[in-house]
């Protein structure tokens, strides 16, 4: 049997597995999964200390099998063992509410394109300086995108998710709040999430702000506190000392690449690269205003020309020596996202050895992960902490 077949068979199986799994229901617990408990806790007094660690944060839910930023999505990362679900990359509507998607222009993830009555919205904005074509959410009131439904963004690597294009409509963050306190009540533990604030430099150039619209709906949740189960998120850190003067809430700056600016930055005229936040010094400066960072996989460990790992940076322990925790994006299972030496059959869909790749980023310390693939995720912790 050729390795590509062979491989596709494994994919099947483990898929089918999934399902069946999966199918217990939103409140139900998948068997055969390594609970939370079976990892080391390392608890620090409450909060976002408490979790789990190396923490299992299911990006945009269970992306991996699920259009993301889907309610689907979210509840099957819970029912896959995510500790937090990134539910919520925040946009706002016309008419000033927060929804759940990728990115402001929704072509990609919604079928907008066969609403003949919105082609007309169709436009390009420059988007943080980038030209940018589509449908965009401040086109449109809430009641508008209510009538669209989610869609797979990146079908070439996952076919299988197709299936569920259309079935769930774009989430408010208000809806997500809410799901939030019904799984916690229903599972009767505390569920917890990891909002994104999306180009809010953008935003409130358009007289938009995000981050005055997040903090108000926590305030009215009451989830605006250092040991409420929300933790914020955002790649621009002066979004990030706004929302800090607005709320208690645990807080993170999201890191690209080593020789990008954000979008702020640039803006501002301020030159520093995120090469310069992740010194000694930069991170210093995070500290005093947030307790975490998000730093792309490769500043945790850089890859050569090739794709290959080379030698880890000293990030995480710079990171720990001033009191921040580290949870890196993103874990993904198909070859594409995998280093080459770690891929497996040429399928762009087709399972790598991610379990190897899991262990060599928790080696270095880590405090938890992104991943498209939650259920993988907590088996590659129960792995590591065994052994």
């Amino acid at each position: 049997m050729g390795a590509q077949e062979s491989n596709g068979q494994e994919r099947g199986t483990a898929r089918r597995t999934l399902l069946g799994a999966a199918v217990l229901g939103a409140g139900g617990a998948v068997v055969g999964l390594p609970t939370a408990a079976g990892a080391d806790t390392r608890r620090s007094g409450g909060g976002y200390r408490s979790l789990p660690k190396p923490t299992i944060i299911g990006h945009r839910g269970a992306s991996g099998y699920r259009p993301e930023h889907t309610f689907g999505s979210y509840q099957l990362a819970l029912d896959l063992g995510a500790d937090v679900v990134e539910a919520g990359d925040l946009v706002p509507t016309k008419d000033g509410h927060l929804v759940c998607r990728h990115e402001p222009e929704i072509g990609g993830t919604t079928d907008v394109a066969d609403h003949p009555e919105f082609a007309g919205r169709r436009t390009t904005k420059s988007l943080d300086g980038v030209a940018t074509t589509g449908w965009f959410t401040e086109d449109f009131t809430l009641a508008e995108l209510k009538t669209l439904r989610a869609i797979e963004r990146i079908p070439a690597n996952r076919p299988h998710n197709t299936l569920y294009n259309g079935r769930w409509e774009i989430p408010t963050f208000e809806e997500v709040l809410k799901w939030q306190d019904e799984q916690t009540r229903k599972r009767g533990k505390q569920v917890w999430i990891y909002p994104e604030l999306k180009h809010p430099t953008y935003f409130r150039a358009l007289g938009l702000g995000t981050e005055e619209r997040l903090a108000k709906l926590l305030r009215k949740a009451g989830k605006d506190s250092k040991n409420s189960p929300v933790i914020i998120q955002s790649f621009e850190p002066t979004s990030i000392q706004r929302m800090n003067k607005l709320v208690d809430n645990p807080l993170a700056v999201l890191l690209s690449s080593a020789n990008s600016r954000p979008w702020d930055f640039v803006a501002t005229g301020d030159p520093r690269t995120v090469a310069d936040l992740v010194t000694p010094k930069g991170l210093r400066e995070i500290a005093s205003y947030a307790q975490g960072i998000g730093p792309t996989l490769d500043l945790i460990i850089p890859k050569d020309a090739g794709g290959n790992f080379t030698k880890p940076t000293t990030l995480v322990e710079d990171a720990h020596a001033r009191g921040l925790v580290l949870h890196p994006y993103t874990m993904r299972n198909e070859n594409p996202f995998l280093p080459p030496a770690y891929r497996k059959g040429t399928d762009a869909d087709a399972y790598g050895d991610v379990f190897g790749v899991f262990k060599v980023y928790f080696e270095t310390g880590i405090d938890g992960v992104f991943t498209d693939n939650p259920d993988t995720g907590v088996l590659a912790r129960a792995d590591f902490v065994a052994g």
